[in-house]
């Protein structure tokens, strides 16, 4: 796809100083970016690459004041990453057109909207309805009474169980699992485990993207929901009767045990973990590799550690914990003293 300098910038709000007909073709970083190429500059730190790269746009933040001549096209912008998000689907915008596969089934109750393509291999099932210009990949498996929204993109080997609603403009990459049963059992006398039966569902909710590998359990007997702009990133697992709020981060590897609620506009890093039946407040953030064990009631806690601690608190105590073997040493030369002083005290 070739884009000029003048429509991307009318695509992002930006001010173009240079050729405003210069054509690109593809974008890359600002260290490999050449002829016929867009690149992006974000940080103060990189502004000599500015003047040196071989790419025929930059787009600049209207931070940067610019100290000598550049060789190459700009656009200035209010927010680069932003300004990227709008010029990469640009270039990404006929990337997904899947045709409908010659082995595709569809049962014969499922509406397939205006618009809306399926790959080879893909299963539509009883009673399921897809929405105008969604795009689905092969090998992808939609069960019965599925409701898909408008504008999504389903790409290879996604599996959607019965009864599960998906909203508008959704993204689910490969291989993510949607509405398989929670884990739940009844211990048996015998020691054995009872499975107890999951004939709930999941509802996501519009704008939401799953990433690859991510499975969202349906509930036990009412909803799993993931509300409207929440971004679940690779290998997260999200246990059965979960919510979690708008507007969510989640980074890889993170675990949500059942029924509990996580609030809006929360960000958790990777490797962090929830226990079940807790609250979250909105605004939360969990570091990395943190465990949440207990209910968090005040909106914009950060928390760090396992189990997670607020932050400044973890980082006092770690420097602490760093010199544990030196106080503990310090500790038992005190005790040492002291018992000297009590064991001369008692001989005289």
């Amino acid at each position: 796809m070739s884009l000029t300098a003048g429509y991307i910038a009318e695509q992002v709000n930006g001010e173009v100083i240079g050729n405003i007909s210069i054509v690109v073709m593809k974008a890359s970083s600002i260290e490999k970016a050449g002829e016929g190429m867009i690149t992006f500059m974000a940080l103060s730190k990189y502004e000599p690459l500015i003047y040196s790269t071989k790419a025929s746009i930059v787009v600049i933040p209207d931070s940067i004041q610019l100290v000598q001549e550049v060789m190459t096209t700009v656009i200035v912008v209010q927010d680069v990453y932003k300004a990227m998000a709008t010029i990469l689907n640009l270039f990404n915008r006929n990337e997904d057109c899947f045709s409908r596969g010659s082995i595709t089934y569809i049962h014969e109750t499922a509406l397939i909207g205006e618009g809306s393509t399926l790959g080879q291999f893909t299963s539509v099932g009883k009673d399921s309805l897809v929405g105008q210009h969604t795009f689905i990949s092969d090998q992808v498996y939609i069960g019965n009474r599925v409701k898909i929204g408008s504008h999504c993109k389903i790409y290879p080997g996604v599996k959607i169980y019965n009864d599960t609603e998906i909203g508008d403009r959704c993204i689910i990459h490969s291989n993510a699992v949607i509405g398989s049963d929670g884990f739940g059992y009844a211990r048996e006398e015998g020691g054995g485990y009872l499975k107890i039966p999951h004939i709930g569902r999941v509802v996501i909710e519009d704008d939401v993207e799953i990433g690859a590998c991510t499975v969202v359990d349906r509930a036990t007997m009412d909803e799993t929901r993931i509300m409207q702009g929440t971004k679940l990133d690779n290998l997260i697992q999200i246990a059965h009767n979960v919510t979690i709020g708008k507007n969510n981060a989640m980074a890889a590897q993170s675990g949500v045990s059942g029924s509990t609620t996580i609030g809006d506009h929360c960000m958790v890093g990777g490797q962090s973990g929830f226990v079940g039946h807790i609250q979250v407040a909105d605004h939360t953030i969990v570091q990395a590799k943190s465990g949440v064990s207990a209910t968090v009631s005040e909106p914009g806690t950060k928390l760090y550690g396992y189990p997670a601690i607020e932050y400044q608190n973890y980082l006092k105590s770690y420097i602490y914990f760093k010199k544990l073997p030196d106080i503990v040493s310090r500790i038992r030369e005190i005790e040492h003293i002291v018992d000297q002083r009590y064991s001369e005290k008692d001989h005289h």
